[in-house]
């Protein structure tokens, strides 16, 4: 439902750590004027009364697996981008590590070529390290894409970054954010070893944090901070899954002025190793879910800034592959649909305000990945916005999962607020479950 000039009027909305009362209007694919009360000045203006509901900037996911190309039987653009809308996500950053893995720009440049014709949400890609494609990273121009993701552990195919001075030169070698997924593949390997030797094949999964532990994440964590520190490198470090890991980092400085940040994600923040029990393969993630302590000290950290993001780390797998014992079951789950929802639950529950989790899911992979004109209400920037109800009750089931691979950790949850409304550039792609046909995404740009 696209239309030239839409007016949203009587909204709650939140923005850089405030709420107020006020209209919206939007003309084009821009925010054209924010005031406490706007009149539409002609007959063709379309009037969304919010009648109090929330209007929050589109969310910026800055960690996503859509599965294409290569391993579309799981997910792929078009399904998981339609998902994203629905909760309120209007923005991502996806991995590289796809068949064939994003690690020359002509496989990248594949991957936007997909999004344009496909993607219900607004897009980028981040480009792949390895040990010997140091050569494409220095082609790579830094305003095209949102940065660079290396696996320091736990990677697929030939995507570990194990040489110590590849890392190096990656390390001094680009201006662009380095994300990486810390964890120790010595010492995981080690564990691992250990409860297949006790348990074969079908290890409990709740071993599954004992296995991938708080010393392989902090050992791989503080190495790659270390090398940045001596570097200069830009370093995002994605999914933090242990208090003791929060304690290299700092909230001394503005986020905009950081050389070293942190990400957190939904799952971490949710559940717990007491989860296991019920949930199984469900919530088997790398970095593992860890314990209740490190929960806490994840949400500590989020809430004082040394944590700047909360992010999905949105990876599908098959209900057949996700039901294998705990060998083959692999990791990783979906979560799009379901992120903001959950936060906004954690609202509800006293944890989080909603002008924070604005802050961490909206303004900061903004200010963080330096992307142009999104992630704030603002007049002159995309009019990606998201309307929510949070008072309206719904759980989730088979009926409302929209993932292709059609099952949610969450389900069964319900969840107190609704996501009613999703506009992208100005134009209406989602009300109340139902889509509009438009693809109104574009790829985002940065202002680097």
């Amino acid at each position: 439902m696209n239309q030239k000039t839409i007016l949203i009027k009587n909204a709650n909305i939140v923005n850089e750590g405030v709420i107020f009362n006020g209209d919206i209007l939007i003309e084009g694919e821009y925010i054209k004027e924010i005031s406490s009360s706007i009149s539409a000045k002609s007959a063709d203006v379309h009037i969304y009364d919010a009648e109090g509901k929330y209007v929050l900037p589109g969310a910026i996911d800055d960690q996503v697996h859509f599965r294409e190309p290569g391993l579309t039987h799981k997910a792929n653009i078009e399904t998981e981008s339609r998902a994203a809308v629905a909760g309120g996500i209007t923005s991502f950053i996806e991995m590289p590590n796809t068949k064939p893995q994003a690690t020359t720009i002509e496989k990248l440049e594949e991957k936007f070529s997909i999004a344009e014709k496909t993607s219900y949400a607004n897009y980028s890609f981040m480009f792949g390290g390895t040990n010997d494609n140091l050569e494409e990273i220095l082609k790579v121009d830094e305003n095209a894409v949102a940065g660079l993701k290396l696996f320091l552990g736990s990677s697929t195919g030939n995507m570990l970054v194990d040489d110590p001075e590849v890392l190096e030169e990656i390390f001094k070698s680009t201006n662009m954010v380095i994300s990486v997924h810390c964890e120790d593949e010595a010492t995981i390997k080690k564990n691992f070893q250990e409860h297949l030797d006790t348990y074969g094949d079908d290890i409990p999964v709740a071993c599954h944090p004992i296995i991938r532990n708080e010393e392989a994440c902090y050992l791989s964590s503080s190495k790659a901070i270390a090398l940045a520190k001596k570097t200069g490198a830009r370093l995002h470090v994605f999914h933090l899954s242990t208090a003791k890991e929060t304690s290299l980092f700092t909230n001394k400085i503005p986020l905009k002025d950081k050389k070293i940040t942190a990400e957190v994600c939904v799952h971490h923040l949710w559940f717990s190793d007491k989860d296991y029990k019920d949930k199984g393969t469900f919530i088997k993630w790398n970095p593992a879910v860890k314990t209740q302590k490190d929960q806490d000290g994840l949400w500590e950290a989020l809430l004082d800034g040394r944590i700047d993001v909360i992010a999905t780390d949105h990876a599908p797998h098959t209900l057949e592959e996700k039901k294998n014992v705990y060998t083959s079951a692999p990791s990783g789950g979906p979560l799009v649909q379901h992120a903001l929802p959950a936060m906004l639950e954690m609202h509800h529950r006293g944890k989080i305000s909603i002008e924070k989790v604005v802050e961490k899911m909206c303004h900061n992979p903004a200010i963080l990945f330096q992307v142009e004109k999104r992630g704030y209400i603002k007049e002159g920037y995309f009019a990606d916005l998201v309307m929510v109800d949070l008072n309206n009750p719904w759980t989730v089931n088979k009926d409302n999962i929209l993932y292709k691979c059609g099952w949610s950790p969450f389900e069964g949850t319900t969840f107190k607020s609704r996501i009613t409304h999703t506009f992208i550039n100005g134009s209406l792609a989602y009300k109340n479950f139902k889509f509009y046909d438009i693809k109104a995404a574009k790829r985002l740009t940065f202002n680097r």
